[in-house]
């Protein structure tokens, strides 16, 4: 995987991250979810090198980046910390200005650094996610039960941290294998990195810290967002997947439309991981959306 692809760690924001760099021209960064890291784009990232200069990166916290503790109001992983560590790795990289596409929790960071650094990021792609705070303030039964982690890992320290470094492979294995396409949509590298980086200490603090922040401090800046009218401008393309819970359980587009001034978007034929479930489909629409 990523076979030409520079791969590198920078200082950021008080972190370090870990990326691959790979192709040429115009920028574009890929950021992930959970429980995953940057390998998660290894099916379209090599495709996508042929047209642009791909950042591949791994959220702090996550993969091979670096993984600070726990901090007052879990303020280390907010989605304004994180998003401001993506937009000082492009400007150390020299893109002022990129395409930006993002899935899950990334796609969470993704939206901060929209309302944070307008005009850094040209076009924008997110991945199988609403609003974060629409998606709290619209929680169902049937949405709590799909998304259970969310109640979980926000629970106080260190409650979820113990349970998931005791066997943090069958944490990997039965968030991502109960999903729709199970763990057959992974390819065994792909997920044998993911177990890897899952293993290493300090993952469970981060994880817990990066979802304690969506239920708290990053509610509060989404919320004084909403209340000075704050949409984002950049144009905005959404995909999520026709077997997955948020198509199921949110009316997505509009849900988008109400954050966004630009938006279009659809349904793929798949579940929650786009682009190891479908990843031809998902290169089609990356080619029509960031066209050069």
């Amino acid at each position: 995987m990523f076979e030409r692809f520079d791969t590198r760690d920078i200082a950021v924001n008080g972190t370090v991250i870990r990326c691959r760099v790979g192709g040429s021209g115009p920028a574009l960064l890929l950021l992930h979810g959970h429980p995953q890291s940057h390998v998660m784009w290894h099916r379209v990232a090599p495709t996508l090198a042929e047209k642009f200069s791909v950042v591949c990166a791994d959220l702090r916290g996550y993969g091979d980046s670096a993984r600070p503790g726990a901090s007052p109001h879990h303020a280390a992983y907010s989605k304004r910390t994180m998003a401001q560590d993506m937009a000082d790795l492009m400007t150390r990289l020299g893109f002022a200005q990129f395409r930006l596409a993002a899935h899950d929790r990334g796609a969470r960071v993704a939206h901060r650094l929209l309302l944070d650094h307008p005009g850094r990021v040209t076009r924008a792609m997110l991945l199988d996610i609403a609003p974060t705070l629409a998606m709290y303030e619209q929680t169902t039964e049937a949405f709590a039960k799909a998304y259970w982690h969310w109640f979980f890992l926000i629970q106080p320290a260190p409650l979820p941290e113990r349970l998931i470094d005791a066997d943090p492979a069958a944490y990997i294995r039965d968030v991502m294998g109960r999903r729709h396409a199970g763990l057959a949509a992974f390819a065994p590298e792909a997920l044998q990195e993911y177990l890897r980086c899952i293993a290493i200490p300090g993952t469970a603090t981060a994880i817990c810290e990066d979802y304690r922040a969506s239920a708290g401090i990053d509610l509060e800046h989404d919320r004084a967002d909403r209340d000075k009218g704050h949409q984002v401008l950049t144009p905005l393309r959404v995909l999520w997947g026709a077997e997955g819970a948020v198509g199921r359980c949110f009316a997505v587009l509009d849900l988008w439309r109400e954050a966004a001034a630009d938006v279009s978007g659809k349904a793929l034929d798949c579940g929650h991981y786009i682009a190891e479930e479908q990843p031809a489909q998902l290169l089609e629409e990356m080619r029509e959306f960031f066209a050069i």
